[in-house]
């Protein structure tokens, strides 16, 4: 019974760290990404627009930073616990260091969950809308983002699609007509509406290029005949990184179909699949540290290397991601190898404690 209770405080103090870390991260991130977007203030989209814009993107910053927040919580949660000699009591009472270890995993497991749901159900929908509703806002004063959006040809048309939001509502559509080499016409529609399996085109302005002249129509209202569907149009729209993992799957069994290359939405799947491997990783690096060769240093010492470790497993995930694309091997390699480098330095550190 008084090894459950020691299960119980254990993770106890190492969940209260890891969302107070992961509270502070966001909320830094917040402010500094806020300063840096009131460059983009303009029109419509005003200092205000710019804060619920980050806000809704709230759940995609959580997921991004959750193996950073685990990491260095439980440098903080466990570092506390040994710097007032709570550790050394349990083991002294009889506690061994795997099971310590265990109290502090088991935290773990409800941050694995919340992570995983964002995930796959929670940050897809919220970029989407931040994405869409951003644009939208620009785009009412004529602004447009040139870096957004994505091209598409079908036929004799090509298209530039600005963004899709989670409801299936395109915006921002212009198409280019054209006859063999030359530019027929350019029709471009504020938004397109999936209604009752077809597209309807919204305040359309069309340009036909005749000879010696050009003619203008407007129209508020017209079908848009076209194959693509919503789920096409997602996949070629929405960025990798923020889709969900089903979504990757989907889309790199798409292409595998096709015959192109899928590597880099098997990246972000394994990625985003693996991550509970990942965070268990980092979670051993933490408790090595702390009963390892930062026993005895004080509190912002630990969290000082936390952050070394963390950054250097970013970098060594971001360097592997394209040597993957590169060289041509498997994605989930490029995963990987971080994170059993993690298991292996904990491991080493901690069998050195004995």
């Amino acid at each position: 019974m008084i090894f459950d209770r020691f299960d119980r405080y254990i993770a106890r103090n190492v969940l209260a760290a890891m969302l107070v870390v992961q509270v502070m991260i966001l909320g830094l991130d917040l402010v500094i990404s806020y300063i840096n977007d009131l460059g983009d203030v303009e029109g419509n989209y005003g200092a205000l627009d710019v804060f619920v814009y980050l806000l809704m993107r709230l759940p995609w910053r959580f997921y991004q930073y959750a193996p950073v927040g685990v990491l260095i919580g439980a440098l903080i949660g466990l570092g506390s616990m040994a710097s007032s000699n709570e550790l050394t009591v349990m083991r002294a009472s009889g506690r061994s260091l795997v099971r310590i270890l265990w109290g502090a995993m088991k935290p773990l497991g409800l941050v694995i969950i919340l992570t995983m749901a964002v995930s796959e159900w929670v940050s897809p929908v919220t970029e989407q809308y931040a994405e869409a509703w951003r644009l939208e806002q620009l785009e009412g004063e004529g602004a447009i983002l040139s870096e957004r959006g994505g091209w598409q040809r079908e036929g004799n048309d090509f298209y530039r699609f600005g963004t899709i939001r989670a409801d299936d509502v395109v915006i921002d559509v212009t198409r280019y007509h054209f006859d063999g080499n030359r530019l027929v016409s350019a029709e471009h529609a504020d938004r397109a509406v999936w209604e009752e399996g077809s597209w309807q085109w919204q305040n359309i302005e069309e340009t036909r290029f005749e000879d010696g002249r050009t003619v203008v129509d407007t129209t508020d209202k017209r079908t848009w005949e076209t194959s693509f569907t919503p789920e096409q149009l997602n996949r070629l729209l929405r960025p990798l990184e923020s889709q969900s993992p089903s979504d990757l799957w989907r889309y790199a069994s798409y292409l595998g179909s096709q015959g192109l290359e899928a590597t880099q939405p098997l990246l972000y799947f394994w990625q985003k699949m693996l991550l509970p491997f990942t965070l268990a990783g980092l979670m051993l690096v933490a408790a090595s540290f702390v009963f390892g060769p930062l026993r005895t240093v004080a509190a912002g010492t630990r969290v000082f290397y936390g952050i070394i470790v963390g950054v250097s497993f970013k970098y060594l995930q971001d360097l592997l991601a394209p040597a993957s694309m590169l060289f041509g091997f498997s994605p989930v390699f490029a995963v990987l190898v971080p994170t059993v480098a993690c298991y292996a330095l904990g491991i080493v550190l901690l069998r050195r404690t004995g």
